[in-house]
C-alpha cells in the first residue's frame, strides 16, 4: 500500500500537483472550499492542460463538511491554501493525519513557521514552487502556462526541512514532485523561500492592480522600474536578516540589492524587458482579484515591509504597493493600468 495523501486546498497549484500525483498512481484526496470545483471534480474528473500536455483523471474530492467521514488517516497532507487560510486549514487537517505523518506547504509567502507551530517543525516541510505558472479559471480545470522547467535547466520544486537538513522525508517528496517537473531536496529552505517571496512581490501585486500580464509588464518602463525597486528592497531585507537568498528570477540577490547603482539598474532593466514569457500571463494575485477574492498582499509585500522595519531597511516601494492593494481589496480602488501612475507618484517618481 502506498501513502494516503491529502491536498488541503485544491487551488491552482494544489490541483496541478494533485492531478499529476493521481496520474502517477498516488492515492490522493482533494479537500476544498469551492463547491463548484469539488462537484465538477466528482462528476467529470480533474483536467490539467497547458505546456505539459492535456489529460483528465478521476479523483476523490471532498467538501470541508465531508471530512467528518474520513476514517483512514492520511500519511501526508499537502497544504496549498492561501496564506491567510493557513492557520485554520492546518488545524483542520491535522486531526486527519497519522501521528507519524507529516505536512508539506506548497504555498507562496512565509507560512512554514505557522505550520511548524501547529504540527511541530519536525513534521513540517516547505516546498518552494519556483517559476511555475498555473491558473484555475474554471472548476475542474487547471491550466499551466509557460514552458516545462526541466526542458530549460530550471528546477521548479525545492523541498526543505525547517532545520536545514536533507532527510528521507524531503528526498521522498522531491522525488514525487520530480515526476511533474525538476525537483530537489534543499538544505536552504529559508533562503529559497525568501527568494520566491521577492520574486512574487515584484510582480504579483502590480499585475493585480493594473490588470497587466507578464508581457505588458515587461514592455512598460514604469513597471520595470517599480519591479526592480521592489526586488531591491526585498533582497536587502532578506540579506540583512542573514538569509542565504538564492537567485531571484535568474539574477543574484546581491545584484538586485545594488539596483541603485546606474549600471546595475540598466542591466536589470534590460533583463526584465526580455522576460515577458510566451503568453501574457496574469499573476496569481491578479487571478484572485479577478475572482473577487482577498489578496495575499499582507503576507507577501507586507511581510517584506514588516521585516524591513525589524532590521532597519526602508521599504518605500513595498509600502506603496501594500497601501494600493488594500484599496483594491476594499473596493476603493479599481484595477486599471492607471493605478501604476498613482503608485509612481506615491514614491516620488
Amino acid at each position: 500500500m502506498g501513502d494516503k495523501i491529502a491536498i488541503m486546498g485544491a487551488g491552482a497549484v494544489g490541483s496541478y500537483v494533485g492531478a499529476y500525483f493521481v496520474k502517477e498512481g498516488e492515492d490522493v484526496t482533494f479537500i476544498d472550499m469551492w463547491p463548484e470545483h469539488v462537484e465538477t471534480m466528482r462528476s467529470k474528473g480533474l483536467r490539467a492542460s497547458g505546456s505539459q500536455g492535456d489529460f483528465t483523471v478521476p479523483v476523490n474530492a471532498m467538501h470541508l463538511t465531508d471530512a467528518q467521514n474520513i476514517y483512514d488517516l492520511f500519511d501526508i497532507a499537502i497544504i496549498s491554501v492561501k496564506s491567510y487560510d493557513t492557520e485554520w486549514a492546518t488545524h483542520f487537517i491535522k486531526r486527519y493525519v497519522k501521528p507519524e505523518g507529516f505536512f508539506v506547504s506548497i504555498q507562496n509567502c512565509w507560512n512554514d513557521p505557522t505550520i511548524g507551530e501547529i504540527v511541530g517543525p519536525d513534521r513540517a516541510l516547505g516546498c518552494v514552487a519556483s517559476h511555475i505558472e498555473v491558473a484555475l479559471w474554471e472548476p475542474g480545470h487547471v491550466n499551466r502556462g509557460g514552458e516545462p522547467g526541466r526542458d530549460h535547466g530550471h528546477t521548479v520544486f525545492r523541498v526543505g526541512e525547517h532545520n536545514g537538513k536533507i532527510t528521507p522525508k524531503s528526498e521522498k517528496i522531491a522525488g514525487m514532485l520530480d515526476r511533474i517537473d525538476a525537483a530537489y531536496a534543499s538544505d536552504n529552505l529559508w533562503g529559497e523561500r525568501w527568494s520566491k517571496l521577492c520574486q512574487n512581490s515584484m510582480g504579483n501585486a502590480i499585475s493585480a492592480m493594473s490588470t497587466m500580464g507578464s508581457q505588458d509588464l515587461a514592455k512598460d518602463p514604469r513597471t520595470r522600474l517599480f519591479r526592480i525597486h521592489l526586488a531591491k528592497e526585498g533582497t536587502q531585507v532578506g540579506l540583512a536578516q542573514g538569509l542565504n537568498v538564492v537567485d531571484v528570477g535568474g539574477k543574484p540577490a546581491q545584484m538586485w540589492s545594488e539596483a541603485d547603482k546606474g549600471d546595475v539598474f540598466e542591466e536589470l532593466d534590460d533583463f526584465l524587458s526580455s522576460r515577458g514569457g510566451n503568453v501574457n500571463w496574469l499573476a496569481s494575485m491578479a487571478q484572485d482579484v479577478h475572482k473577487g477574492r482577498h489578496s495575499e498582499i499582507d503576507y507577501m509585500n507586507g511581510l517584506i515591509c514588516q521585516k524591513g522595519r525589524e532590521v532597519g531597511v526602508p521599504t518605500p516601494f513595498n509600502d506603496a504597493i501594500v497601501e494600493a492593494m488594500h484599496g483594491i481589496d476594499d473596493g476603493s480602488i479599481k484595477p486599471d493600468p492607471s493605478v501604476v501612475d498613482q503608485i509612481m507618484k506615491d514614491v516620488g517618481r
